[in-house]
């Protein structure tokens, strides 16, 4: 597959995941985590309940956004921001850094950190939004 039209899940095969068989899919096209795999495998690096509590209101994602092909990715044309969260099993951690190298990135990398990194380090996610936003403020 050309770089041209690539999809999610094209290059999920490409970086297999550890957990990526934690994804199902329901009779009407949807993705979500399985919840009794949810902890282990989407939010490790959070507490149990919260990981219950995340498991348990997941919003479902219509499949067709892993297989629909990426033609015109904004990365191409814009800065950006990524975190690599070193200890995600949902989507591989060397995915994520060949996302952020070709796209240039200002990258930062979490050590332990889950799929759920957002959670578990929301000072971190945090500091590289508001990286962010000052950059998109200088621009003229």
């Amino acid at each position: 597959m050309s770089p041209r039209c690539e999809t999610e899940s094209g290059n999920g095969k490409r970086y297999p995941a550890a957990g990526r068989d934690a994804i199902q899919k329901t009779p009407d096209w949807y993705t979500y985590v399985d919840p009794a795999r949810f902890h282990a495998d989407f939010a490790a690096d959070v507490p149990t309940d919260e990981a219950a509590f995340e498991a348990r209101s997941q919003v479902f994602t219509a499949a067709k956004v892993f297989t629909t092909p990426i033609t015109n990715p904004a990365w191409k044309l814009k800065p950006s921001w990524y975190m690599v969260a070193r200890s995600d099993r949902i989507i591989s951690p060397d995915l994520e850094r060949m996302y952020a190298a070709r796209a240039h990135s200002h990258a930062v990398e979490i050590g332990g950190a889950s799929h759920s990194v957002y959670r578990s380090h929301p000072k971190e996610v945090a500091a590289l939004i508001e990286q962010a936003a000052l950059h998109a403020a200088e621009r003229p």
